[in-house]
């Protein structure tokens, strides 16, 4: 590849989820080996690598704590390798927790589960679930914006770009019926009236830029590995599956100035 800066680019935040790897592998495939693709990885690993690729491939990894100088530190390098941004895939978050969300924080709650009744409720929980679920994909948004100005030329003119965060079904105000999970349904909820919030600014500034909140279905990662005995039969979705769904619906949406809620069929969701 001559020129990686004049390369399509993707942007893969959280790229060592199950669903971001399954994902980047899938744009390994459809790219075939002639049209040039620049993929950017970000994660908390220090290093990441894909698998063989053909050589109009160039990947980039950026490690990141998720806090958020160093969120705009990693946006600023970034725009030194990429090209035309036309697909931004964002796969943080958090449902159950052992471990703390950074490296330099210490443990709050070291058993960080769904809530089953009110009492569960914790101020520490909570805190955590709001910082990965809602937060930092909001962080991610804001240093983008300007990377993702025309004016930076790494949207082009007759292209569309596509901005795809994880959301989740329970994220639905209108659609809770069974309660619980407060924690998990309040930060999702408030992720999407982030995201419906920006699409509003982008619907003016970025116009050709188009907001999803995506539902992905129970996924056989770890996040739903506790949870995994009360899925229906055929309701427990690979990860490249899910993959394959994502990539279809990011290649046809179209920007309309508004935001997305969909599930894994394309279908929409309730706000």
């Amino acid at each position: 590849m001559s020129d990686p800066t004049s390369a399509e680019t993707l942007i893969v935040i959280g790229a060592s989820s199950a669903i971001a790897r399954a994902f980047i592998n899938q744009a390994v495939v459809d790219q075939g080996q002639e049209v040039p693709l620049s993929i950017i990885s970000i994660s908390r690993q220090s290093a990441l690598t894909l698998a063989e690729h053909p050589a109009n491939i160039v990947h980039h990894h950026f490690s990141c704590d998720y806090q958020q100088a160093s969120i705009i530190e990693c946006v600023n390098n970034i725009s030194l390798v990429a090209g035309k941004v036309t697909r931004v895939v964002m796969c943080n978050g958090i449902l159950h927790s052992k471990t703390p969300l950074s490296p330099t924080e210490q443990p709050k709650n070291s058993n960080l589960m769904p809530e089953k009744r009110i009492e569960d409720i914790n101020s520490d929980a909570l805190q955590q679930l709001f910082y990965a679920n809602s937060i930092v994909p909001m962080l991610w948004l804001s240093a983008l914006t300007a990377l993702l100005s025309q004016a930076n030329h790494n949207v082009a003119a007759d292209k569309k770009c596509v901005i795809s965060i994880l959301s989740a079904r329970v994220g639905s105000i209108s659609d809770n019926r069974l309660g619980g999970w407060y924690g998990y349904r309040a930060s999702k909820a408030a992720l999407n009236m982030l995201i419906k919030t920006t699409a509003v600014e982008y619907a003016r500034r970025l116009k050709r830029v188009k907001l999803v909140a995506f539902h992905p279905g129970t996924t056989d990662t770890p996040l739903s590995k506790p949870f995994q005995a009360n899925v229906p039969a055929g309701k427990l979705f690979t990860p490249e599956f899910v993959a394959s769904q994502l990539t279809a619906i990011m290649a046809e949406i179209q920007p309309n100035g508004e935001a997305s809620y969909l599930d894994w069929q394309g279908k929409e969701i309730n706000w």
